[in-house]
């Protein structure tokens, strides 16, 4: 099965040669799936030339905010629309779990609340689920049709399912620690309280649930669709 990574942000230039960009992360995090791969950087305005090109979508995150002012989000979103209006199926993570909420009618905002960073626990249906986030923003408003599938106390609307056309994930399965720890020093500083990395730093180091998150993504793409 043929999935088409949405690249929408670049990993830190100085991060990158040893542990790869984002297309790279989430090879490695889908691996042993049955799942190949096809990355498009739509961040630097290239797109597929049709929803059918690829078997499934999978739109990565990115520093930028939804809300903002790029050339590539209104493109982006019209292709999200489309791929849900042809029955392809898409996943997003972080950036992508936002672009496809905002591209549906749902709110992405900043969050007052402040940031999730490192290890983060996630009530899945009673199952809770720990892998590293990396974010602030958050799908404030849901849309219509989206069902909550995991939340904490910090993120009501973690994970979203939109029946059988696109599942999205607020955290980031496809981050390790070693990235996250590089986006403490790379990205962090100055930008994230020096408390929250602090605490996250502590929690980094014991395995975590990436997996079984990469096992729904990839049991989600393989699902049987009229």
């Amino acid at each position: 099965m043929k999935i088409g990574i949405l690249q929408t942000g670049k990993s830190p230039d100085i991060l990158r040669e040893e542990l790869g960009d984002y297309p790279d992360m989430f090879a490695r995090l889908l691996a042993g799936r049955g799942l190949e791969f096809r990355a498009y950087h739509v961040e630097g305005m290239v797109f597929p030339e049709n929803v059918h090109d690829c078997d499934g979508w999978l739109i990565t995150g990115s520093r930028h905010g939804t809300y903002e002012d790029h050339p590539f989000i209104a493109p982006l979103e019209e292709f999200v629309r489309a791929a849900i209006a042809a029955k392809v199926p898409l996943v997003g993570i972080c950036f992508g779990h936002q672009i496809i909420a905002q591209a549906l009618g749902g709110k992405v905002e900043r969050f007052g609340g402040g940031w999730a960073i490192g290890p983060t626990s996630y009530d899945f249906g009673g199952e809770i689920l720990t892998v590293n986030a990396w974010h602030r923003d958050q799908v404030t408003t849901r849309p219509e049709g989206a069902e909550v599938v995991a939340s904490n106390h910090f993120c009501e609307n973690a994970a979203l399912l939109y029946g059988d056309r696109a599942f999205t994930v607020q955290a980031h399965p496809e981050f390790e620690d070693a990235f996250v720890e590089g986006l403490m020093r790379t990205r962090g500083k100055g930008v994230v309280p020096d408390d929250v990395m602090a605490e996250a730093a502590k929690k980094l180091g014991p395995p975590n649930s990436s997996a079984a998150i990469a096992d729904r993504i990839a049991d989600f793409f393989k699902e049987h669709r009229n």
